[in-house]
């Protein structure tokens, strides 16, 4: 169902670490992120950690995308990831999940590979990456998200159904159950493959651009089962584009243009200062936010 990229995520994938072929120029950077000592890394391995993302650098053609990135995602907290077109956003989740290759750099998943803790991972691919025309209908989509529990090629039962309607209804899209996904609308799409990873019943998930083009009552649905998520001591990274929707609905944010830079709690991160430097200030909405945030929150 998935395209070429999104296939390998029913598959077990090598990590791709490829050669260093960017290595050289790599190290060039190295200065501009803080030392780590091996006790830091060792905390920030630790199996009560989501996700800990440590020199990774990731080139396309051998054109750097992603340089050097260390980041630590705090447990049972909304993250947004924040940054122009083209600053490697998407890159940074799919370099996560092995979809594609990284030329150096570690990545743990609760303080182990994660093609040792996929099971406990989520994934919400953008909709431009689904096959919509695929002959299926909601329900079986999101039994994919059971299919560890179910096993392979084998028939989805009764249990695992209940499992998967109780997922739609999550995201009150329990009435859509065998409509096939083709005749969905957007938004409708995009609430399936919600309720696909939420079936799972993930420790982290990874969304990319889930509020992109979907209706009102899709983005308060998404909204919802973020929030759900998080009381129950789920950890989301979220790659997010309305920059005025960022304080309302992320307590963390990680500011993106091939390195990060910047990244910590809404508050103390997503400035306008920080937010001319991810975007090089040419970015004309960021005097409507800069003014938004001096306001205070409820200002329009």
């Amino acid at each position: 169902m998935m395209k070429n990229v999104e296939k390998t995520i029913a598959a077990t994938s090598a990590s791709g670490n490829s050669s260093g072929r960017v290595a050289g120029a790599a190290t060039a950077h190295a200065a501009t992120f803080t030392a780590r000592t091996s006790g830091d890394r060792a905390a920030e391995n630790s199996t009560l950690t989501p996700l800990s993302i440590q020199d990774m650098t990731v080139a396309y053609h051998r054109k750097p995308v992603l340089w050097e990135v260390d980041y630590t995602a705090p447990k049972g907290s909304l993250i947004a990831i924040v940054g122009p077109n083209g600053a490697g956003k998407s890159t940074l989740i799919k370099a996560a999940l092995d979809l594609i290759p990284r030329v150096s750099g570690d990545v743990t998943v609760f303080g182990r590979p994660y093609r040792e803790n996929r099971h406990r991972v989520g994934y919400v691919p953008q909709r431009e990456s689904v096959d919509w025309d695929f002959p299926v209908n909601a329900l079986s989509v999101v039994a994919m998200g059971l299919y560890r529990r179910i096993g392979w090629c084998r028939p989805v039962t009764r249990k695992y159904r209940r499992l998967a309607l109780e997922a739609l209804a999550r995201v009150g899209m329990a009435d859509f159950a065998f409509r096939q996904i083709c005749q969905l609308s957007g938004g409708q799409q995009q609430r399936v493959f919600l309720a696909r990873a939420l079936a799972q019943d993930a420790d982290l998930y990874f969304m990319d651009e889930p509020f992109a083009s979907v209706d009102a009552a899709t983005e308060r649905a998404i909204v919802a089962v973020l929030h759900e998520l998080r009381g129950g001591g789920k950890t989301a990274l979220v790659v997010h584009h309305d920059l005025q929707t960022v304080a309302e609905y992320f307590d963390h944010v990680v500011l993106l243009n091939m390195r990060i830079v910047a990244a910590g709690s809404t508050r103390d991160v997503f400035t306008s200062d920080n937010l001319r430097k991810t975007y090089g200030g040419k970015l004309a909405l960021l005097d409507q936010v800069g003014q938004s945030m001096s306001l205070g929150p409820g200002a329009t």
